[in-house]
């Protein structure tokens, strides 16, 4: 079959707009970030000094780096379990169950995705207030003394708490979508041959929605880092003594310190060859047969 000169330059001068700009804005500056942590240089100063992989051999020293580094990993972990299985069983109940006000518990659960970080930020930091707080009033009412929610002991904890409820409106739309596609008649016939409702979803309904669940921890795992990055900010800053620090916000305080440029680059690198084993890793372990219906 011969191939039509006019069709192949149509088709790249319709795909070299998006190419060109790819390569401007993502591919270019990832391969500066590379080339910069092999420098020293301030971000105001153009001068730059090579030296080599010893960013990386002080980022393996740096303690403060390390526990960021611990901080995000922890994040990451506790955050998408929580968030992708608490999105999985609410998204089988609405689907599922005959309840009334099925598009009302849709919108309620959704409205935290609409919200923006700071303003979910400010709700769960007056939520914590250690005097006026809800979670501490709670407490106080039932006779229990109330708990320094943001102190350096329940700091990660509370961040969890904020960026699961942001998130799970989202992938539980999703998985909602994902699971009204599967055929009613298969619950049906697994009804009759004995099967409950909990035998079903993790029988039927997990396995052929999976490739669904695949692509979201992929995508929940990259995003993790970057929304960790800005609750921290807008919560913590990362304090008390580093406790909340993740490794985005210490890269990002680390561009302003005199020659530190390059070595936020490094921290970038490390953070980015380690969300890229942690995609890889989730690839390898969730591969399963696609299952057909």
């Amino acid at each position: 079959m011969r191939k039509d000169p006019k069709r192949t330059a149509f088709l790249w001068l319709c795909v070299a707009p998006a190419v060109i700009l790819f390569t401007i804005f993502m591919v270019i500056p990832t391969c500066n970030v590379f080339r910069l942590s092999l420098f020293q240089r301030s971000t105001f100063n153009p001068k730059e000094t090579f030296v080599g992989l010893q960013n990386f051999q002080y980022l393996l020293q740096d303690a403060v780096f390390i526990r960021s580094m611990q901080n995000t990993l922890l994040l990451i972990v506790m955050v998408t379990l929580f968030t992708m299985s608490t999105a999985l069983i609410f998204a089988g109940i609405l689907t599922r169950e005959k309840l009334k006000g099925q598009n009302f518990f849709r919108v309620v659960f959704y409205i935290p995705n609409i919200l923006s970080v700071v303003v979910i930020s400010g709700i769960f930091s007056a939520i914590y207030d250690v005097d006026k707080g809800l979670l501490n009033s709670l407490l106080n009412f039932f006779g229990q003394e109330g708990i320094l929610w943001k102190g350096e002991q329940h700091v990660i904890l509370s961040i969890i708490i904020a960026m699961v409820w942001q998130a799970i409106g989202y992938y539980m739309v999703m998985y909602m979508a994902a699971m009204s596609a599967v055929p009613h008649s298969m619950y049906e016939s697994a009804g009759l041959d004995g099967a409950d409702r909990f035998t079903q979803f993790f029988q039927i309904t997990i396995p052929l929605i999976w490739t669904n669940i695949r692509t979201t921890l992929t995508f929940f795992i990259i995003s993790t880092i970057n929304m960790a990055f800005l609750f921290v900010s807008a919560m913590t800053g990362g304090g008390p003594n580093n406790a909340s620090n993740v490794t985005l916000l210490y890269m990002y305080n680390q561009k302003n310190l005199g020659g530190g440029y390059g070595y936020a680059m490094a921290i970038g690198v490390a953070l980015f060859l380690i969300s890229f084993g942690l995609s890889a890793l989730v690839n390898r372990v969730t591969r399963r047969g696609t299952l057909e219906y």
